[in-house]
């Protein structure tokens, strides 16, 4: 895909900004609040002077008991890096998965939300029986969601750098997978076809509007025992292709396909206020679809090529016979009719 010109302008502006933002921060380094201790398996730490090592423990559970007190304090620096210890050193206790949990935490109340959600995700998938799963899944639905909103993603985790619907689909997906028939799975699942519907806002190419379509109708597919989100999922389907379809070179498959979605989504949810919205959607589209079948048909006449001609001006019967162009167009299949029963001379 290609990135539209005046995107691709504030991007390297952008990046000409953070270069020099880089090299004056490393021109004037700061003198250090505290000494820098590496310790082997934990990595870097800051320690208050005087204070070094108060934050660690000889067994899991004082270990815990510190993270916690220290989270509960908001002292989330000290709470991170006891939670760390615990998960390093005591991986299979009862207590490393509150301590991974912690650790995620932290890095939400810090607002490194994408580091937040791989914590959370180590969490689940190292002990995918925690008791608190189904929250954990509301947390990260809830990155998730700021992300969707436009929040930018960071360079090095610190550095904003700029908003990215690829990464925000990969991470609902990832929630998904987590629990594909969990309370926030089925919205999990729409909003990824609203990300790929944002996508269009950066991009020349079209293509999004139809994953933002395949999205939705995965939707509708996996959670068709739950009407509002099938019925949501299903017009949201329909209206993507009519999007797409709606491009500059109008694409006459893609306003088939969303006459069909229209078609289908007003046939299982008769009731819903949106079906007159789609019958007026459905009519416009099938004049488009007369319109651009009139043209071909105008244009296989002028090249004499009037079995052609005859094909199209009866599709544009077919497809709306209550046009502006149905009248014309019957009109001219009878006098090709006529001309291309006539005995050759």
């Amino acid at each position: 895909m290609r990135m539209g010109g005046g995107y691709g302008c504030r991007m390297r502006r952008w990046c000409v900004c953070l270069l020099l933002a880089v090299a004056g921060i490393l021109a004037f380094p700061l003198p250090a609040p505290a000494p820098l201790i590496y310790t082997p398996g934990e990595g870097w730490t800051y320690e208050p002077v005087g204070g070094e090592g108060a934050w660690r423990r000889a067994r899991a559970k004082d270990q815990l008991d510190v993270a916690q007190q220290a989270f509960d304090k908001k002292d989330y620096s000290t709470a991170a890096k006891a939670a760390k210890r615990l998960v390093s050193n005591w991986p299979l206790s009862d207590y490393a998965p509150q301590g991974q949990y912690l650790i995620a935490r932290c890095h939400e109340q810090d607002q490194q939300d994408e580091k937040a959600f791989k914590a959370y995700q180590t969490l689940l998938e190292k002990y995918p029986k925690i008791s608190n799963y189904q929250e954990i899944l509301q947390r990260q639905f809830a990155i998730c969601n700021r992300f969707l909103a436009g929040q930018w993603f960071k360079l090095w985790g610190y550095i904003p750098f700029f908003p990215s619907m690829d990464k925000t689909v990969d991470m609902y997906e990832k929630l998904i997978k987590n629990g594909p028939y969990s309370d926030v799975a089925p919205q999990a699942q729409m909003n990824i076809g609203a990300a790929r519907e944002k996508q269009t806002r950066f991009l020349d190419d079209k293509e999004p509007y139809i994953e933002a379509a395949k999205a939705y109708a995965l939707a509708a597919d996996r959670y068709h025992d739950r009407p509002k989100i099938a019925a949501d999922a299903m017009y949201k389907e329909a209206l993507a292709y009519e999007k797409q379809a709606r491009t500059a070179e109008y694409d006459q498959s893609t306003a088939g396909q969303a006459i069909a979605t229209f078609t289908d989504f007003m046939t299982l949810f008769p009731d819903d206020p949106r079906v007159k919205e789609g019958e007026a959607i459905i009519a416009s589209l099938k004049s488009e679809q007369a319109h651009g079948n009139y043209m071909i048909a105008q244009f296989y006449e002028k090249k004499h090529q009037w079995k052609g001609a005859k094909i199209y001006y009866n599709e544009v019967l077919q497809q709306d016979p209550n046009s502006s162009y149905a009248a014309i167009a019957r009109e001219k299949f009878a006098e090709l009719n006529k001309l291309d029963q006539a005995p050759a001379r």
